[in-house]
């Protein structure tokens, strides 16, 4: 039943220090089953009793899933900010999607930082202005640029021009080929 299963992805997260797998479909499902407990009580001849405990169920749910969500954010953050490898094989399938799009913010912020205590300010505003022309491989979603403009979402075979420091990091993820424009 997805609610025991709910449970113990929910029990794992709040008592482990570790990011536990969640199945690519997890929330998919999370959310199918929430559809199919309202549409349960939505029924005309539910009793009273059924009501209440379907009502219990749902507030249940959504306090384990509001809990699950932020200790995985978290986590997740954790991973980023140590510059840990992190197996994509424990992330549900829009968790993957966030992911890849964090990953390259929180490199290219740290590279900032890097630089800004060394006194380099200049060349990094200098460095965000030059531009690559990618051709992307993979689905990406929107992503801050080091010049702190938006670019994207990406889907596959589109070409976009991105600052030099994005570029780097979306190719060195292998979600997208430099274009040679010359």
């Amino acid at each position: 039943m997805m609610y025991d299963e709910l449970y113990q992805v929910w029990n794992y997260e709040m008592t482990e220090c570790t990011l536990g797998a969640l199945p690519r479909d997890f929330y998919e499902r999370i959310t199918r089953y929430l559809h199919k407990i309202k549409e349960e009580n939505s029924l005309p001849d539910n009793k009273t009793l059924k009501t209440t405990l379907l009502d219990a169920e749902t507030a249940n749910v959504k306090y384990m899933l509001g809990e699950l969500l932020w200790a995985r954010y978290k986590k997740l953050v954790k991973f980023t900010t140590q510059t840990q490898k992190l197996s994509m094989d424990l992330l549900a399938f829009e968790e993957a999607q966030i992911f890849e799009s964090f990953v390259p913010f929180t490199e290219a912020y740290q590279k900032f930082a890097k630089s800004l205590l060394k006194g380099q300010t200049r060349h990094s505003r200098q460095e965000s202005r030059k531009r690559i022309t990618l051709r992307f491989s993979k689905e990406i979603p929107q992503i801050m640029g080091v010049d702190m403009k938006p670019y994207g979402p990406f889907n596959v075979e589109d070409i976009a021009s991105l600052p030099v420091q994005n570029a780097k990091i979306i190719v060195k993820q292998n979600l997208a080929v430099i274009v040679d424009v010359t």
